[in-house]
Order: structure tokens, then C-alpha cells, then sequence
């Protein structure tokens, strides 16, 4: 059946280029993807970043975990297989908005070496930048921003990472952030690199 549909559903070119719609925005497309545990930073990191983008007239989405769960991945709870494809999914999305021409903002713990792999492949080398947010677990379970560390520890909470399930820290992300630093501090070395790889303007 597949296979089937594979030979029916056909990709259709656009009049309009990605390369023209970067253009007109002014900056390439690209997509940060912010890892890390739950409780590193990763939603503020990102959420400081898009207002800090948003200033600079630089056109963005921020993709978050919780809410994709609230609509596009909302029949997937958080098995393996599920967060695999809860992943894909975010990732097909975020390709069709740097496609527009878009910055992409990405905040998922994203817990396995090769779904972000996936997600890579799916942009390109040249579209894609990881940015670990290393944060100590002791930290993360400190901060415990929704409470899900406890409900872990108490057995309440299944296959949650970094307490029963695994979590894969990267081994060659584009940048490596200091979790417990200001905000501020690891803001300017994402827009540091940003700059320096020509995304946005010096």
C-alpha cells in the first residue's frame, strides 16, 4: 500500500524559489534544533532568541515540544517509536518552513543520536544547526519547571529521559551551550555563530 502511494504522490516545484524567498526576508533559511533534558533551558533559550531575532526584523517560527503535542502530534505518546516519529513529523515541518525562507527554532529534548540525524539529513548540512544545551541532570531536576522529575522519581511517570529513559548527548553539535549561564550569555554566542555563518547579517 505503500509503495502504492509513494508512486501517486508527486513533489511539486513552485514558481517561487526558496532562494527568492530568502531573498525577500533578508537571511537564509535554517534550522537551530535546541536539545537537551528536560529542565536545561531549552524553551527559554530559544523563546529569547526568537524575541531577539524578531527585533532584528529577522523572520522566525519557534517549533516547542509541548505544543506540537497539543495538535500535530497529539495521538503520539512517548514511547520510543513514538518519539521517533514525533520527531520526523517536527522535522518534515520545520523543512517546509525553511523551504520559506524562514529561521527555524527548535525545542525538543530530542533524547536519540539518530533522530536528530534524521532531522539533519532531511535539511541538509547547510540548513541545519544542533545546539546542545548542557545542562547537569542535578540542575535540570533542581529547576523541575513542570514538576515531571518528581513525578518520575515517585514512579508516577514512564520512560521520562534522563531519570528511566536514556538520553544521547551530541557528539559534533554546531554549538555547545553552558546551560547553567545567563541566558543572556548563551544568546550572544548563538547569534555569534549565526552571523558567522552568514544566516543573518554582521
Amino acid at each position: 500500500m505503500a509503495a502504492e502511494h509513494d508512486e501517486n504522490v508527486i513533489w511539486h516545484s513552485h514558481a517561487v524559489t526558496r532562494a527568492e524567498r530568502e531573498q525577500q526576508h533578508g537571511h537564509r533559511g535554517v534550522v537551530l534544533w535546541f536539545t537537551g533534558l528536560s529542565g536545561s533551558g531549552k524553551s527559554t533559550i530559544a523563546g529569547a532568541l526568537e524575541k531577539a531575532l524578531h527585533d532584528l526584523g529577522i523572520s522566525t517560527y519557534l517549533l516547542d515540544g509541548d505544543n506540537v503535542r497539543h495538535g500535530l502530534c497529539r495521538d503520539l505518546g512517548f514511547s520510543d517509536d513514538d518519539r521517533k516519529e514525533n520527531i520526523r513529523r517536527v522535522g518534515e515541518v520545520a523543512k517546509l518552513m525553511v523551504d520559506a525562507g524562514l529561521v527555524v527554532l527548535s525545542a525538543f529534548i530530542s533524547p536519540h543520536r539518530a533522530e536528530r540525524q534524521m532531522v539533519r539529513d532531511m535539511q541538509g548540512e547547510d540548513g541545519f544547526i544542533e545546539v546542545f544545551i548542557d545542562t547537569p541532570l542535578a540542575v535540570c531536576e533542581a529547576r523541575d519547571p513542570k514538576g515531571l522529575y518528581k513525578k518520575a522519581r515517585a514512579g508516577e511517570l514512564r520512560n521520562f529521559t534522563g531519570i528511566d529513559a536514556v538520553y544521547e548527548a551530541p557528539e559534533r553539535a554546531e554549538l555547545h551551550l553552558d546551560g547553567e549561564q545567563l541566558v543572556t550569555k548563551l544568546l550572544v554566542q548563538v547569534l555569534d555563530l549565526l552571523r558567522e555563518r552568514d544566516i543573518i547579517k554582521a
